[in-house]
Formats: structure tokens, sequence, C-alpha cells
């Protein structure tokens, strides 16, 4: 008999219906919807449509998660766009590291439907080479320590394993180079936000974004006082404010 893994908590999705202006927020990899619970609360509150995900085999178990790949993480961050899409005037797709890169991969193949993006951080290329071991490493290991909570604000916590599942690690490499080869595609207006201090995604991710994609519209935030879980950190709040001006600005105004 299947049984159902219990939602950790805090880690549940959120949803709120609003304005003509929707928000859709993806969390990154082994993360939760808590790491964005604060924006998409801010953005509700602001009036407008929010939908965060819990993406599949996220917020249970890193076993669980070991179970999914970057295609159902990706199917459901889909239809959820969809489901706003179908309310909203215009959609701005949000994401956090890994979440930056299904962002941007909504944007790929959705082109004009997406009006804009905001990414925090986003991970496209992981530069290490110990990822050269991983095809070997996870037919023995199932998991290795986990990284999370790169939050420099005391008393945060993003709701991340303490686990770092390898089937799903070498998934999520399959995604970013995808992503990567397909950067041209994206040509909606962009606004990226980046740490100045961040432990798990260095700035050269950021680069490879904003040069590879062919958005004319395309402008870099620095976070002075953040890590890497800025959503989280004392950034946020800019991050929130931020966001709400650049989606009102691309998408006319749309309330």
């Amino acid at each position: 008999m299947e049984t159902t893994v219990p939602v950790l908590e805090g880690a549940e999705p959120f949803t709120e219906p609003g304005d003509g202006l929707g928000f859709l927020l993806c969390h990154g990899f082994t993360g939760s919807p808590q790491s964005l619970r604060g924006w998409a609360e801010h953005l509700a509150a602001a009036g407008h449509a929010v939908s965060l995900p819990r993406l599949p085999g996220h917020g249970t178990t890193w076993r669980e998660m070991n179970r999914t790949t970057w295609h159902d993480w990706y199917a459901t961050v889909d239809a959820a766009f969809a489901e706003l899409r179908a309310g909203c005037d215009s959609v701005v797709v949000c994401g956090l590291s890994m979440g930056g890169a299904l962002s941007l991969r909504l944007a790929q193949q959705h082109g004009p439907d997406v009006d804009g993006l905001v990414l925090v951080n986003p991970a496209v290329r992981i530069e290490d080479p110990k990822l050269f071991a991983l095809p070997a490493l996870r037919r023995v290991l199932g998991s290795v320590p986990g990284i999370a909570n790169d939050i420099k604000k005391p008393g945060q916590n993003e709701g991340a394993y303490d686990r770092t599942p390898l089937n799903a690690l070498s998934s999520m490499l399959e995604l970013l180079s995808a992503v990567r080869a397909d950067l041209p595609k994206v040509t909606q207006p962009l606004l990226v936000l980046r740490s100045a201090e961040d432990h798990i995604v260095p700035a050269s991710n950021t680069r490879i974004v904003l040069e590879g994609v062919s958005s004319t519209d395309a402008t870099e935030r620095v976070l002075a006082d953040s890590f890497h879980v800025a959503t989280l950190d004392n950034d946020a709040p800019t991050i929130f404010e931020e966001t709400v001006r650049f989606a009102e600005r691309v998408s006319g105004g749309v309330s």
C-alpha cells in the first residue's frame, strides 16, 4: 500500500487570490516554501495573486526527494504558472537558487506569457570538483551532508534538509545544463538580486545569466547584508519592495 509522507511544519504551499498581477514563487533545492513565505505574504498583502508551491520531494524527507527528478519539480511550477496565468493579466515569476533555474525554464518555455523574472542568487552552474565522482558515488550512497541555512540574520530557518540526496542532485545538474543551453531564449525583463557574500552559489552564476539571456531590460542589484537565503535575511525587505516595483513597471501597472 502506498503511504503518504507527511509534510514538515512550515513547508506547506501558499496561495492567495488577488488582483490582475500574479506572482509565482519557486523555492530552492532541498528547501521548502518556508524560505519564501515572507516574500509571498508581502506580495499577497499588497493585494496581488500569489502561488508558492512545494516542489515534489521537498519539505518531507530527503529519501522521498531522491525518488523525484527535475521534471517533477518543473511540472509542479508549470502547473502553478498555468493556473495563475488563467486568472491574471500579468504574471511575474520569482525564484531563489535552483528556483531561479526553474523560473528561467518557465520563461524559456512560455515566452511572452511570462511578463518578468525576479531571481535571488540564481543557480545555473555548480562548480565543485567533487561532482566528478557523483555518478559513482550515488550508486553506493543515498546522500551526503547537506548545506542549509546560509543566512546571516540570527534565528532564521529555511526548512531545508540536513542531507543532500544524490540522485536528486544528479537530476538538478541536468536541469541547470538545460537552462544554460537555452538562456538566449529568455527575452523577458529581468531583475537579479545577488548577495555580496554567498557561501552556496558563487557570483559567477549571476554573470552567466546576465551574459546569456537576450533580455534588453536586465538589472542586477547587490545585497550587502545577506548570505545565500537572502529572502530570510537582513535584505529581505529590499527584495520584497524591489519585486513589487519591478512587477508593477513591467506589467504596465496592472492591478
